[in-house]
C-alpha cells in the first residue's frame, strides 16, 4: 500500500531565531519513501542537516523576523501489515541488554520512574514478565486517561497523568513508558504520522501521533495506549527519551505558531477508485 504523508507549519518570530526542526521520516523507514517533496521555508533560509545521539534527523535553520513557514510531503510505501503482537516474547535481563537500550531504562523530564515505582510494582509486579506484563501495562493505561484535546498541556508528566487521568496521545505513551522502565523494561518515545487507515475515521483523528516501542525479546515493539489495538501505517519521524527530545520544532527564542496541518493518508487510484497496491 501507499501512504501521502506531509506537513505545513507556519510561525511567527519578533527578531530571527534559531530553531531546529524533527520532521523528517527516520533512516529505517527512507527507503520505503517512493517520493518526497523538497523541505521548503517561506522565506528560503540556508539549512544544514546533523543526527542527534538518538538517529534522529534534524535541520538548522535561522527563522527571519516575521512569519515563516515550513512545507514537506511525500509517498511512502508501507506493507500494511498491523503492529506487530507476539506473545512469546521475554524481557531481557538488565545486565544483558546493549548498551544503546539502557538509557531507555532510566527517569527523565516527563518520565518519573521514582514517582511511579511503587504504583507499577503493586500494579504490574506480580503479572507475568515479557509480553504479557507489557499489554497489561498498556489496558491500565487506556483505561486511567481519558482522551481530550482541550486538556492538553504540555507541561504535563506521567505522574501528573496517572493522577489526573486526561490527556492527549504523548501522556498515553508517558506514562506507558515510565510504569515500564520502573519494572526495568526500557521503553522509549516515538512520534510520527499515523492516519485513520484500517481503521473507523476517529472524531479527534491524529495524523501526527506519539506512542512508544518496548523493548522485548531483542527488538523494539509498537504499543499505543491512546488506540489499545495494532494500527496500519506507522510512520517513526523521532525516538527519544519522551518528547523533551523530539520537538517537532525547537527555537531558540519565542515564536508563536500561527498554523499547523498534517496529513497522512492511504493512495486510492483516481481512475479505478481502489486502493494504491
Amino acid at each position: 500500500m501507499l501512504i501521502k504523508y506531509g506537513f505545513g507549519i507556519a510561525i511567527t518570530v519578533p527578531q530571527p531565531t534559531p530553531l531546529i526542526t524533527l520532521l523528517d521520516v527516520r533512516d529505517q523507514r527512507r527507503p520505503d519513501i517512493v517520493e518526497e517533496s523538497a523541505f521548503i521555508t517561506t522565506p528560503d533560509v540556508p539549512q544544514s542537516m546533523y543526527r542527534d545521539q538518538f538517529g534522529n534527523m534534524c535541520r538548522r535553520m535561522i527563522a527571519p523576523a516575521g512569519e515563516f513557514a515550513i512545507t514537506m510531503g511525500g509517498t511512502i510505501r508501507d506493507s500494511g501489515a498491523p503492529d506487530l503482537v507476539d506473545r512469546t516474547l521475554c524481557e531481557v535481563p538488565v545486565a544483558e541488554l546493549p548498551d544503546d537500550v539502557l538509557v531507555y531504562l532510566l527517569g527523565s523530564r516527563y518520565c518519573e520512574t521514582d514517582r511511579l515505582s511503587d504504583v507499577a510494582w503493586a500494579q504490574f509486579g506480580g503479572v507475568q514478565p515479557g509480553w504479557a506484563r507489557v499489554e497489561a501495562i498498556v489496558d491500565f493505561v487506556h483505561r486511567r486517561i481519558s482522551f481530550d484535546y482541550l486538556q492538553a498541556r504540555d507541561t504535563r508528566t506521567a505522574a501528573e497523568a496517572y493522577e489526573e487521568g486526561v490527556g492527549v496521545c504523548r501522556d498515553f505513551a508517558h506514562l506507558t513508558i515510565a510504569l515500564c522502565r520502573a519494572l526495568n523494561i526500557p521503553a522509549r518515545y516515538v512520534n510520527g504520522y499515523l492516519g485513520d487507515i484500517g481503521v473507523p475515521k476517529d472524531p479527534a483523528p491524529m495524523d501526527f501521533s506519539a506512542w512508544c516501542e518496548i523493548y522485548l525479546g531483542g527488538q523494539w515493539c509498537a504499543f499505543d495506549a491512546r488506540h489499545n489495538k495494532p494500527r496500519i501505517g506507522r510512520v517513526p519521524v523521532a525516538y527519544g527519551r519522551d518528547a523533551t527530545d523530539v520537538p517537532l520544532i525547537h527555537s531558540f527564542g519565542q515564536h508563536v505558531l500561527k498554523s499547523f496541518k498534517i496529513w497522512t493518508d492511504e493512495v486510492v487510484s483516481e481512475t479505478s477508485g481502489q486502493v494504491a497496491a
